[in-house]
């Protein structure tokens, strides 16, 4: 059976064999699913730790910022362990970390020891653990509101049974899966037809990429994005982190009031793939970026509306509205950046890119004043009132940047040639190779050439590395 092909691989390169194919891509699943989902899900215990350390909001919701503000931060630094040491020893290190991290926060005598051990060590290791790949992470990250569905529920179930000591021990045991699921990356092999010498001749043609390459500065619509998306942030996970306390305060059970991460979750989960196929489409792929500013306008005026939510009923419906709007952010951001810089230099624009959000992300629920209001006014519906007036600004920049400075600016040739390619075109490009071509490659690889067209890069393999 054949394995799975990547696509920044080699051409010809595959893993091993199909099983192994799929375990890696559920191990990424639940790896990704973990890093995106635990910063919001760890918000069902707040209540719990604030009475505890006798804390205000603002000093629990720190726990979550530090949490993604480390996922975010530490992109560039994971990109250099993985391309040094490869994803299975890191990933399985960041496992072993996020664990850790957790069951020394199970004994923790002041809410700065969950700071260290939840927030540094946890978000250490889940950092560790969240890869950027354009083709695999964009099929794992779909882990992200399924774990949340889970997670949130979960986490209830085990405070109210053990306690937050106990539920924080059992979640660090539960992290120790992401040791076994980083155990299944494997590295790529190329094809047992292609000789010893072929394949490295293969490998020497590759050329070598930069850890971070700085060149994307120059690029104004990265400057445009990275503005916008840290403006975004900066309310982007304000309801998620307080959505189940905003339920709690109204005076709903606990286990109600964390089934509303949950419905987010569900919804979240439907609303990526559909947003994903919406930009898929020939006459909406040129525009993804108004599309992408559709979703952020579209998820900071459900934040205004929900701010006025005033039960149970209306959280539900808030909690819909957002996971469909949070889902299209979420499967739209890494595309429209690939768009904007091109695949070569994806993986620095997304490692910087991060590095930007973590500072907005670390003063994002309780550094921009959210929970500063709440401790002040005791009322939830300021504080989503200033996560979406955030999200809604970042959607203006992103929109009016790329109309009024990009819009007109003499677009690429190649990139041209690249939004130019149809799937009539598709079929055309189809083996067509000239005779004298065919001959030299028959004789090389001795089968046809077949060219392969994903997103915007054109790859050309041997038909039976697939078998």
């Amino acid at each position: 059976m054949g394995g799975a092909v990547v696509d920044d691989g080699p051409p010809g390169v595959k893993a091993p064999d199909g099983g192994w194919g799929w375990a890696v891509l559920a191990g990424g699943f639940v790896i990704t699913g973990f890093s995106y989902a635990f910063p919001k899900a760890v918000s069902v215990f707040f209540k719990e730790l604030i009475r505890e350390f006798d804390v205000g909001y603002s000093d629990t919701a720190w726990i979550s910022s530090i949490l993604l503000a480390m996922l975010y931060g530490t992109g560039p630094l994971c990109s250099v362990l993985v391309n040094r040491f490869g994803c299975r020893p890191v990933m399985m290190v960041g496992g072993l970390f996020a664990s850790l991290g957790m069951i020394l926060a199970s004994f923790a005598t002041s809410i700065i020891h969950i700071y260290l051990c939840t927030g540094v060590i946890t978000g250490l290791g889940l950092a560790l653990n969240f890869q950027q790949r354009p083709l695999a992470n964009g099929l794992a990250a779909a882990g992200s509101p399924v774990a949340l569905c889970c997670l949130s529920p979960l986490g209830q179930i085990l405070q109210d049974k053990y306690g937050w000591r106990g539920g924080f021990l059992i979640l660090g045991g539960i992290l120790l899966n992401c040791c076994a699921c980083g155990a299944l990356m494997r590295p790529l092999l190329p094809p047992k037809k292609l000789e010893d010498g072929t394949a490295q001749a293969v490998e020497e043609e590759k050329p070598k990429k930069k850890l971070l390459d700085f060149s994307v500065f120059k690029d104004r619509g990265f400057l445009i994005y990275t503005v916008a998306a840290s403006i975004m942030v900066l309310g982007l996970f304000v309801p998620p982190v307080f959505v189940v306390s905003y339920a709690k305060g109204l005076g709903y059970e606990d286990t109600k009031s964390a089934l509303l991460l949950t419905i987010l979750g569900f919804v979240d989960m439907f609303a990526r793939p559909a947003s994903g196929l919406i930009a898929g489409l020939k006459w909406v792929r040129p525009r993804t970026v108004y599309l992408f500013s559709f979703a952020m306008l579209f998820n900071g005026i459900t934040d205004l509306v929900g701010s006025q939510a005033k039960d149970y009923t209306g959280l539900v419906v808030f909690c819909i509205f957002f996971g469909m709007s949070y889902g299209m952010v979420g499967a739209l951001q890494f595309e429209v950046l690939m768009t904007i810089v091109g695949t070569e230099k994806f993986s620095s624009a997304i490692g910087l890119v991060l590095l930007m959000e973590a500072f907005a992300v670390l003063l994002g629920p309780p550094g921009a004043g959210q929970s500063r209001l709440l401790d002040t006014t005791h009322q939830y519906m300021h504080v989503f009132l200033l996560a979406g007036c955030e999200v809604t600004v970042s959607a203006i920049v992103i929109a009016l940047g790329n109309f009024l400075c990009l819009s007109g600016r003499k677009e690429d040739p190649e990139a041209k040639m690249e939004m130019a390619v149809t799937t009539t075109e598709m079929e055309g490009l189809n083996c067509v190779v000239e005779e004298d071509e065919e001959a030299t490659m028959g004789k090389e690889m001795g089968e046809d050439c077949v060219c392969v067209i994903y997103n915007t890069s054109i790859f050309t393999f041997n038909p039976n590395s697939f078998m």
